[in-house]
């Protein structure tokens, strides 16, 4: 599968790693220009993009920068994609470093403000596992306590695909729900860096609170 990543920093940058040494070809892009990536590339086989170009021909692409970055993104930045092909959002809102967006202090959901923003409908994912985690951490289907990621989308297809990808990274997908319900995976609930099997992360979302703890409000 033709997989564009915008964002290469922890998440990102993982991601490719994975994701190329599982055989999809990947392309990656940042702000900082092509030439900073020559190193992450060289790596694992991935290309590097301006970000305007990242999504060209992908048939998945992810999104996985903070989420200050995303109003500036260049405008039509997944219109080269393949049509329907899913856009995963692996952002969390932390006002420390994004400041304060008041859509989402008042209520609005993390990847709802991302689709509104990005103008696509989003799969929320990868969002709740540490970088290091994910990269050394995935492990064959059916191992006993695998790790469970959940995964929040309105499109059934195109949480489909994700979730599919999620188990061949060596994880266990959970279905999360829509993406008004994937602040049951935001930062401060109990599924957030978790590290749990598929039934605790079920319990988990199910226990989860809408309020949003004092260290993850502006």
């Amino acid at each position: 599968m033709r997989i564009g990543i915008i964002g290469a920093g922890r998440i990102g940058g993982t991601l490719t790693r994975r994701l190329s040494a599982l055989g999809h070809e990947v392309v990656v892009a940042n702000s900082h220009g092509p030439q900073s990536l020559e190193e992450l590339c060289e790596e694992t086989g991935a290309s590097a993009s301006l970000v305007s170009d990242a999504a060209l021909g992908a048939e998945l692409v992810i999104v996985t920068i903070p989420e200050r970055a995303i109003p500036g993104l260049p405008a039509g930045v997944l219109d080269g994609a393949v049509p329907g092909a899913p856009i995963v959002d692996t952002g969390n809102y932390y006002p420390a470093r994004d400041g304060r967006i008041t859509e989402i202090e008042t209520g609005l959901t993390e990847s709802r403000w991302v689709s509104r923003q990005l103008g696509r409908p989003v799969v929320k994912a990868f969002n709740n596992i540490q970088s290091q985690h994910l990269l050394e951490m995935g492990r064959p289907a059916g191992t006993p306590g695998r790790i469970a990621l959940p995964v929040a989308g309105d499109e059934a297809d195109a949480k489909a695909v994700v979730m599919g990808l999620v188990d061949e990274l060596g994880f266990d997908p959970v279905d999360a729900g829509g993406i008004d319900d994937s602040w049951r995976q935001q930062p401060g609930t109990p599924v957030y860096a978790a590290d749990l099997d598929a039934a605790g992360v079920r319990e988990a979302l199910r226990g989860a609170s809408p309020e949003r703890g004092p260290d993850f409000r502006a």
